[in-house]
């Protein structure tokens, strides 16, 4: 027999806290997280925190005459290990957020609750509260309930100081008020929406990127006004309020109306718009709208990226896309800015053909295994 066994464990046996586990720290995070998840509670929610399920009533469905469920999940990839390094948790709740409602909001559907995963090598109950309190503080941006969630300690498979984050949320729609290919149409107009940074993708290049630089994360950056850590860091923006908003405004059941949105993550804008492009038609972009912000020419230039490579890692500056009707473009673009939200004009849709050049990466068709229409990227960025 292995001689390795701790003296404590010889003497009065093998516990679950000797094998890495605190019990007691997990019923202490859920102390200090509780106030942030009741703030997220409305009418709808049923019972408090710490029950086995997180109970929703939907009374509403019955006014609506065929509604829809949308779900979706997702988590914050490589991005933990910035906040991990710097020590930072309370924001990337942010980034949770943001990647699963606002894939919810795509389809026009309204994210009614939200659950959240933590996996860690050790509960340090201030660093779990802080997460959950970052997740609770998006939700409540987002107007969802944060109903429920779990955090499992996994002593041997992490680190101490190692963590990663997922969520999954469910939201209604009605029928008639889907949003997607299906609403799109020839002339057509596509708004960008601005991100506020690199929001939750493409982090293994950019990390690949400043680790070749060598450059440390509390390095000062003039052309961020901050440092690096602080900039990687910088939450991702939580759109659903707003689309779903100019979604009542621009219905579709009227001629100035939203007919999709498209969430720009992980393969960047031309490859999620057009996933919600029917086949036929194209939709043609100018870079020229738009600046790059500060962030994306830093990486490109410190890492030598290929401007291929960039664009279909990251947002490059757009982190959502509306596509509207003509006569829409002008109020919906003016909406948005009521809203705090910059936004722009950026291209149309027309129908696809021959006379286009389709060769090179500058012309998406398809993706993600959804076989529908194009994106074409025309002109310089600003």
């Amino acid at each position: 027999m292995s001689s390795a066994t701790p003296a404590a464990e010889n003497n009065s046996g093998i516990t679950y806290a000797s094998a890495g586990v605190d019990v007691e720290a997990g019923d202490r995070a859920v102390e200090l997280m509780k106030g942030a998840i009741k703030a997220t509670h409305n009418s709808s929610v049923i019972g408090g925190v710490g029950g086995f399920a997180g109970l929703y009533d939907v009374s509403q469905l019955l006014t609506y005459k065929k509604p829809l469920l949308a779900t979706s999940t997702d988590g914050v990839g490589t991005k933990v290990a910035i906040a991990q390094a710097m020590d930072i948790h309370d924001t990337i709740g942010f980034d949770l957020v943001g990647m699963v409602v606002d894939d919810i909001v795509v389809v026009g559907a309204e994210p009614l609750y939200m659950t959240d995963y933590i996996a860690c090598g050790k509960v340090v109950p201030e660093r779990i509260a802080d997460i959950v309190r970052g997740i609770a503080a998006a939700c409540s941006v987002a107007g969802t309930a944060l109903v429920g969630g779990e955090t499992a300690e996994h002593p041997g498979l992490l680190g101490e100081h190692e963590y990663d984050v997922a969520g999954a949320a469910t939201g209604i729609v009605e029928a008639d008020a889907l949003l997607g290919p299906d609403r799109v149409r020839a002339g057509d107009v596509v708004i960008g929406m601005a991100s506020s940074g690199l929001h939750s993708n493409g982090y293994s290049l950019v990390r690949r990127v400043i680790n070749h630089a060598g450059w440390a994360l509390d390095r000062q950056v003039s052309e961020l006004g901050r440092t690096l850590g602080e900039e990687l860091l910088e939450p991702t923006r939580v759109y659903a309020a707003d689309c779903l908003d100019l979604a009542r405004t621009f219905p579709v059941t009227g001629g100035a109306a939203v007919h999709g949105f498209s969430h720009v993550t992980g393969g960047g804008l031309a490859a999620n718009l057009a996933r919600v492009l029917p086949q036929g038609l194209v939709a043609t972009v100018d870079r020229n709208t738009w600046e790059l912000p500060a962030i994306f020419k830093l990486v490109s230039e410190l890492g030598n990226v290929p401007l291929a490579d960039l664009e279909r890692t990251l947002n490059l500056g757009v982190g959502m896309v509306a596509i509207v009707s003509a006569e829409a473009a002008d109020a919906a673009v003016a909406r948005l800015h009521d809203r705090g939200l910059p936004s722009w004009v950026m291209g149309t849709v027309s129908a696809d053909s021959d006379s286009i050049d389709k060769t090179g990466p500058d012309y998406v068709q398809g993706a993600k295994g959804v076989d529908g229409g194009a994106v074409r990227l025309v002109n310089a960025y600003a």
